[in-house]
């Protein structure tokens, strides 16, 4: 964050959404989120109602600390402090741990009069530093059933290696949890590292080759690969 409402200033997503209309006021929400992908993991996810003067990142800035943990380890830790910091409604991991490719969550969330946006971040796995965002969609005063496609987000803090490592921020490689160790490669020598763009962007997605052993990449390319949108997002205002 730039101020102390500033990392709730990062921007990562243009979702195609639905139906917004009215003024601000509190409402009760029951928001899913579903993973769309064949092969993609999501990180535990923080869905946030914030004021609209805040938001996680902004596309095109550099990533803060909290959301470089987020981006290139899951640590939601840092974000949901800062939420706390500015009185957000927020409701962390609704799905337990990893959400699985083609399975969704779900989670309630009452907002005060004050926060009136929604974000919506978490990681996805395998990648270095790549994360699904909703940031500061206006949440509808009307009663209904509303839908946002998410992409997927660089966030310019690692090189894209595709290499296995620790996923701690500031070292190359990304995290393996249990699901996803039988299905990465080893011995990749690493699809590069620099990084060509150090501001949040759309991801360019993962490349991967087809050696088990050895190659560029620890990804497989037929299970591992992307086209945005990667994330659908309900929210349902009662």
């Amino acid at each position: 964050m730039k101020t102390t409402q500033a990392l709730f200033s990062a921007a990562l997503l243009s979702g195609a959404l639905s139906g917004i209309t009215g003024e601000a006021s509190a409402a009760d929400l029951s928001i899913q989120v579903q993973n769309l992908t064949q092969g993609i993991y999501f990180t535990p996810i923080l869905l946030v109602a914030h004021t609209p003067d805040a938001s996680l990142f902004e596309v095109g800035e550099m990533a803060s600390a909290e959301l470089q943990a987020m981006a290139e380890g899951g640590s939601l830790d840092g974000l949901v402090t800062i939420g706390a910091s500015i009185n957000a409604d927020a409701a962390a991991n609704p799905a337990g741990g990893l959400l699985a490719p083609g399975q969704s969550t779900s989670a309630e969330l009452s907002t005060s009069d004050s926060n009136t946006v929604l974000s919506v971040v978490a990681m996805v796995l395998p990648s270095n530093d790549g994360f699904i965002g909703l940031d500061n969609w206006q949440i509808p005063t009307e009663a209904g059933t509303y839908t946002v496609y998410l992409n997927a987000y660089d966030a310019g803090t690692e090189a894209n290696d595709e290499l296995r490592g620790s996923g701690a921020p500031g070292m190359p490689g990304m995290p393996v949890p249990p699901p996803l160790e039988p299905l990465l490669g080893t011995g990749g020598s690493g699809l590069t590292s620099s990084i060509a763009n150090t501001s949040v962007h759309i991801h360019p997605g993962n490349i991967g080759d087809d050696m088990t052993n050895g190659g560029t990449s620890d990804v497989s390319n037929s299970v591992h690969r992307w086209l945005n949108p990667v994330a659908k997002v309900t929210v349902t205002v009662n």
